[in-house]
């Protein structure tokens, strides 16, 4: 097998990037996240994007300090795909625990949905621990364009940044 290695950069998210993060959710997630750039614009939130050397998005991901009192949230990781298990959502966690703590913050948390063993893994393996449970839900596109409440259950997780 050939290793090959490629540049990656993480920074803001933007209203360009928009187009090429279909591979991220349905258009309805997509036209969404242009609400999540305004309120990066606002500094409610930061929202990353991992890039490539062409500059295109390969992992997106939130974090919102609006959440809860003295913590960042993070929320809506993503990673295209067909780059998965390549260390580019550690990448893109590391940075957002870097614009945690850049704003005072010690804490850093996140929800799992229950059924994505996955993605708890990478997040133990980053030092987060589970602390409680509760529901979530959020509209989601169906196949058809219609919209439907999506319902589950995430595992509330935290990580001391100090």
């Amino acid at each position: 097998m050939t290793d090959i290695r490629v540049s990656l950069s993480v920074r803001d998210l933007t209203h360009e990037d928009l187009p090429s993060c279909g591979w991220a959710g349905s258009a309805l997630h997509v036209r969404r996240l242009a609400d999540q750039v305004r309120r990066a614009e606002r500094g409610e939130v930061d929202y990353l994007a991992v890039h490539g050397p062409a500059g295109l998005p390969v992992a997106i991901g939130g974090v919102d300090y609006t959440v809860r009192s003295g913590a960042g949230t993070l929320w809506q990781l993503g990673v295209h795909p067909a780059l998965r298990s390549c260390g580019i959502g550690a990448l893109l966690i590391a940075t957002a625990e870097a614009r945690i703590t850049a704003r005072g913050l010690t804490v850093a948390e996140l929800g799992v949905e229950e059924g994505n063993p996955r993605a708890r893994a990478l997040y133990e393996r980053l030092g987060y621990r589970a602390y409680g449970r509760e529901p979530d839900s959020w509209e989601v596109e169906t196949a058809e364009g219609s919209v439907e409440r999506y319902e589950t259950v995430c595992t509330l997780m935290r990580k001391d940044l100090t």
